[in-house]
């Protein structure tokens, strides 16, 4: 069976790789210096701060090896792999929503960087899957999950510096 690849703009990797060098350097230094003041105030039967930097601690160690993995297996899509004019991962896509004539912003990521929040889709996403490899003024359709069928016009496609 194939490992599926995780893909990475270089903005995010550079990302998860400073959080993975910060989790490894601060935040267990940090943790262990939690732990050791908790194990110094004795019993830790019934010791609510060595309990909780204990909860602390392996959800660091979570988050280290959900990174760790996510970098053995990444593809980075750079600039230069973003093809002009043509929706892809790192692309900056307007849309007009043809049934609410709304137009609004995407920009197009491996799912590991998604955010609904800052706007970035995951190219697994339904849009993300529909856009790729789209071009400007292409109507798009996409299968809302009731089951109804969105249209959007691609408005314009420009290469996205991923912050």
């Amino acid at each position: 069976m194939e490992t599926k690849k995780n893909v990475l703009t270089y903005a995010g990797l550079k990302k998860l790789e400073d959080e993975l060098q910060f989790l490894k350097v601060e935040e267990r230094k940090r943790i262990a210096e939690k732990i050791k003041e908790a194990v110094a105030q004795g019993d830790l039967s019934e010791n609510a701060e060595y309990d909780s930097a204990k909860d602390e601690q392996r959800d660091i160690e979570a988050r280290i090896e959900e990174i760790t993995n996510i970098l053995k297996n990444v593809e980075v899509i750079t600039e230069e792999d973003v093809e002009s004019g043509v929706a892809g991962v790192g692309s900056h896509v307007k849309l007009l929503d043809m049934e609410y004539d709304e137009k609004f912003e995407v920009t197009i990521v491996g799912s590991t960087e998604s955010s609904s929040r800052k706007g970035y889709i995951s190219n697994e996403s339904p849009l993300g899957r529909a856009l790729i490899g789209q071009k400007r003024n292409k109507i798009v359709k996409v299968a809302a999950p009731t089951g109804e069928e969105l249209k959007y016009k691609i408005l314009s496609i420009t290469k996205e510096e991923i912050e």
